[in-house]
């Protein structure tokens, strides 16, 4: 249908001619390219109350389970026999089935307990299998990091983690301390990456005075791969009786402090490369909003 400048003259005409090729069985897309109608709006209103053709619609990939559902309350089952069966959530069985009969009870109160906890324990598992897959799948995602990848991550996290300089305090030195040894073993990455020699590394824990000391050293001593007696003076936090300790467990070893000797202009380096960071993120967040 001829049209200029987006308006389209003799709508009734140009809304015949887009139902009977929607009844030809064309989809919106194809009524659209065939009738050059670019406005969404306007389609609308010409295929305003005419159905699409069946082969346009997208399958659920629920409508088996569905199905499966209803069957399966036809024959008395409860909901939580469905949601075993079917490892569903008893929510969707409920919007499934809530038109049918409710089947008799036929089962004691403790036996349908039973039934209960397996599928909350199905439910919980399957959740479980959910969660490490996708924390899998974002791990292999990451790859390998490059040296300057390492670089900026370890910057990040030194700023979130490691001690900063103060203008009413200056202490341009590399000084953190945590206790994931994940961190700390990708702290000492970052050092490696910039250069830094092991021998200019102090190490220290710092842990509550009544942990094991010296098996809290053993296991940093190990983890930096330097001789227990090459740790500096534990750090003893003394015990506060009006807290209640959380961290009481055999698995307790204290937080690692890691000193880095000469190391002020790594610090500027470091801090200089946060506010690029920052700078950056923020001038890319401005084109984004513009």
């Amino acid at each position: 249908m001829a049209h200029a400048h987006g308006k389209y003259a003799d709508f009734e005409g140009l809304r015949d001619q887009a139902l009977a090729l929607r009844r030809e069985g064309l989809s919106r897309r194809q009524i659209r390219d065939r009738l050059h109608v670019d406005n969404n709006d306007l389609l609308n209103r010409l295929l305003e109350g005419e159905p699409p053709p069946d082969w346009t619609k997208r399958p659920n990939a629920k409508d088996d389970l569905r199905a499966r559902a209803r069957e399966l309350r036809l024959q008395g089952w409860t909901y939580d026999q469905i949601q075993v069966e079917l490892g569903c959530s008893k929510s969707s069985i409920s919007l499934w089935v809530r038109d049918l009969p409710k089947p008799e009870r036929t089962r004691s109160p403790q036996e349908a307990s039973v039934i209960a906890r397996r599928g909350w324990e199905a439910t919980l598992q399957r959740r479980e299998e959910e969660r490490q897959h996708t924390k899998a799948t974002a791990r292999q995602a990451v790859g390998d990091l490059s040296d300057r990848e390492v670089f900026l991550a370890g910057v990040v996290l030194y700023w979130a983690e490691g001690a900063k300089d103060k203008s009413y305090s200056r202490r341009e030195r590399l000084h953190f301390i945590n206790s994931d040894p994940n961190v700390i073993s990708f702290f000492l990455r970052w050092l490696d990456v910039l250069g830094v020699e092991r021998e200019r590394l102090r190490f220290r824990v710092s842990i509550h005075e009544s942990a094991d000391v010296t098996c809290a050293e053993e296991f940093w001593a190990e983890l930096v791969g330097v001789e227990r007696s090459a740790f500096q003076k534990a750090t003893l936090k003394k015990h506060n009786p009006r807290t209640s300790r959380k961290n009481t467990s055999e698995a307790y070893r204290g937080c690692l402090i890691i000193y880095v000797l000469r190391s002020a202009d790594l610090y500027r380096r470091m801090e200089g490369a946060w506010y690029g960071i920052v700078v950056s993120g923020r001038e890319a967040d401005q084109q984004n909003r513009a």
